[in-house]
């Protein structure tokens, strides 16, 4: 089964009103979630805020996991945790369904909107610019247990 219709097809279930347990692929949402090892629980989104990692279709065929920076009417702007710079926007209908908890790979749920990680969450947004140097140890520190 391709990643495509993975996605799709978790999707139609979020739409659906079920709860998905969804991979997560790559290094975009470093630190908070570890793409390879970690899942991701979604849900339809009920309404939209800064700070909620969603599932977002940022262009045709083009899907990210990534947080919420900026919420008006008309554009939703993300950015993945893990990355340095750049960002991808899209009207607030392609935001397909929010994350609400980390999955670790003992199966062992983590909520991602308590007081500590939203406060952590902002605190990383705030030091964009130390990014590249935390995330750099972290990689460091990490590629040998879990090869990321």
């Amino acid at each position: 089964m391709t990643d495509d219709v993975i996605i799709k097809e978790a999707v139609r279930l979020v739409q659906d009103g079920v709860s998905v347990t969804f991979p997560v692929k790559g290094r975009s949402m470093l630190p908070f979630i570890f793409g390879g090892r970690e899942s991701v629980i979604l849900q339809k989104p009920d309404s939209l805020q800064r700070g909620q990692v969603v599932l977002a279709e940022v262009g045709p065929d083009r899907y990210v996991v990534h947080r919420i920076i900026k919420a008006t009417k008309d554009r939703i702007t993300l950015m993945g945790d893990g990355n340095i710079r750049g960002t991808e926007s899209c009207p607030p209908d392609k935001v397909l369904a929010i994350a609400t908890h980390v999955v670790d790979e003992k199966g062992q749920r983590r909520p991602l909107y308590s007081k500590a990680q939203n406060a952590k969450a902002k605190l990383w947004y705030h030091i964009r610019p130390l990014r590249r140097y935390i995330l750099a140890a972290l990689r460091r520190l990490n590629k040998k247990k879990y090869a990321i």
